[in-house]
């Protein structure tokens, strides 16, 4: 087959366009084209009154090898490369050990997937609970006020990428085309197929519950084995080489393959890996507040008169400023038609995320709108980071009211340094609730600063963005973990033989795409430890 590249089409264009493009692409007849495929499509939006959509596709022609040649030197085709998965081992036959996988987030599903793919029959430890019930205890904080420690936003089934946009790119390396794999795995589990071929695809939380449990009956299946509210309280090591880990309950499970995919909020289990002598150290990571307008009028910025079109989608921002103060503040996590949500993990702490559902049809638009800090802000201990995000969450809760509201200002009255007393045009989507007043004791001195010299420069790029009525929220912590557990070049701790950090908390990703990708790395190194490959 042949791949075609930068296929130039007007966003209303009808399907017949596509064959016509390939046809005087390729130079060919009509009866000379096979057959093709939508590979990739996005939109060039630059031109507001005349937006593009982009096509890579995928073409089978007869005498492809002739049209190679007449038109080598074009970069725009080329033989289409080679996407498919090919495990790198096969569980021996009678193999009695079995790999332990700590967290069912992306990157703990996707590496007890590739390992059961495999027949290594993976025991998948989750704290929290499933994914539906996870779900209900969310909405109990939501609605009534009520936080399950061990099972919320941050833990269980899914980890914290289900309460998500559940965006599905990233800007990873990725030369194995691993996030093929993950995005054909997810179609399997009964995501929609345009994933396969839209350039910023995205599930949202109602979907990600259902493929969730479609992903657990194929790794049980497979014989594969979940254990939920299953928290690991200790591990043992011996030598320098993981034996075992031990449950909260008491239970011992023996082992000398563990995946580490804790997800970033696993605060206690950082802890209990330091007081163990594995090896920590402090990373850098983000905070700041969500910010709320409405959808229509980022739609509007981005799209001009072609806003609303229905293959557009609501559309999306990416930003970022580099501030007089030396601190860079950037958008992250922009969810188009979406909410604010309740993300905390721990009592008496309030933190802010985003998700959407897979519509994207809510009235506001919402991004956090964070700064970039480093070790040197929180100095003096490799866990130093967590209290540093402690102390900012347990500040937010106090401003919000000590009942798990959140404290918020409108914009154009954070900018003037002025106490909001009212909402405007823009109310806000958090639950349980905002309460308005002031924003400047939420965050260091130095990121209010920093957000408060960014807004009116974001303005300039997206007009209305520093509109007086559009809300902010605090705060948001769990950007990134604030610690990386080093590996080596086999994907193993650094001093700790057998135990496999990976995904989000272990530092190696950011976002469902990135961290399933870094499951199935470490889960091809897991099978090729215990096979001696």
């Amino acid at each position: 087959m042949l791949r075609l590249t930068d296929v130039q089409l007007p966003l209303d264009h009808p399907d017949a366009d596509i064959k016509d493009a390939i046809l005087a692409r390729l130079g060919i007849a009509a009866d000379e084209l096979i057959g093709y495929s939508i590979f990739r499509r996005s939109h060039d939006a630059r031109k507001k009154s005349a937006v593009m959509l982009i096509y890579a596709l995928d073409v089978e022609a007869e005498n492809e090898e002739a049209i190679l040649q007449r038109l080598r030197g074009n970069r725009h085709v080329s033989p289409t490369p080679d996407t498919g998965y090919r495990f790198v081992a096969q569980a021996p036959a009678g193999l009695a050990a079995r790999p332990v996988v700590i967290g069912t987030g992306p990157c703990g599903i996707f590496a007890g997937l590739i390992l059961a793919q495999m027949g290594f029959r993976p025991v998948i430890l989750e704290r929290g609970k499933s994914v539906r019930e996870r779900t209900k205890d969310t909405f109990g904080l939501w609605r009534k006020r009520e936080l399950h420690p061990e099972s919320n936003v941050q833990f269980g089934e899914g980890g914290a990428g289900t309460f998500s946009d559940g965006k599905l790119y990233s800007q990873i390396k990725d030369p194995k085309h691993y996030g093929r794999k993950v995005l054909t795995e997810f179609v399997k589990a009964d995501a929609p197929p345009e994933i396969l071929y839209v350039s910023k695809p995205h599930i949202g939380t109602f979907r990600l519950v259902k493929m969730v449990e479609h992903m657990r009956a194929t790794i049980e299946a497979l014989g594969g084995e979940f254990r939920f509210q299953s928290k690991v309280d200790d591990i043992d090591i011996d030598n320098g080489q993981v034996r075992g880990v031990m449950l909260a309950g008491g239970e011992y499970i023996a082992a000398d393959h563990v995946v580490l995919a804790i997800g970033h909020s696993a605060r206690d289990t950082f802890q209990m890996l330091y007081d163990r002598g594995v090896y920590v150290e402090a990373k850098p990571f983000s905070l700041g507040f969500r910010i709320e307008h409405p959808q229509s009028l980022i739609d509007r910025c981005r799209f001009g008169p072609s806003a609303g079109n229905p293959v557009l989608g609501a559309a999306d921002y990416k930003l970022v400023h580099h501030c007089t103060n030396g601190r860079s503040v950037y958008s992250f996590c922009m969810c188009p038609g979406g909410t604010v949500v309740a993300a905390t993990s721990e009592p008496e702490r309030v933190v802010t995320n985003g998700m959407s559902q897979y519509s994207r049809n809510e009235r506001n638009a919402n991004s956090g709108i964070v700064v970039g800090i480093t070790p040197a802000d929180y100095p003096g201990h490799p866990l130093a980071g967590i209290a540093f995000q402690r102390q900012w969450e347990s500040r937010a809760f106090e401003l919000g009211g000590k009942n798990y509201d959140a404290p918020g200002q409108l914009v154009g009255d954070f900018i003037a340094n002025r106490r909001s007393t009212e909402f405007g045009s823009v109310l806000p989507s958090y639950k349980p609730g905002v309460h308005l007043g002031e924003l400047d004791s939420s965050l260091p001195d130095y990121a209010i600063a920093a957000i408060r010299e960014a807004l009116p420069e974001f303005d300039k790029q997206i007009k209305g963005f520093a509109m007086h009525d559009a809300v902010l929220t605090g705060v948001e912590t769990r950007t990134s973990s604030p610690i990386r557990i080093k590996r080596n070049d086999r994907f193993q701790s650094l001093n700790t033989r057998g135990l496999f950090p990976a995904g989000e908390g272990a530092g190696y990703a950011g976002g469902i795409l990135s961290a399933a990708v870094d499951g199935i790395k470490v889960a091809e190194a897991v099978a090729l430890s215990m096979t001696g490959a």
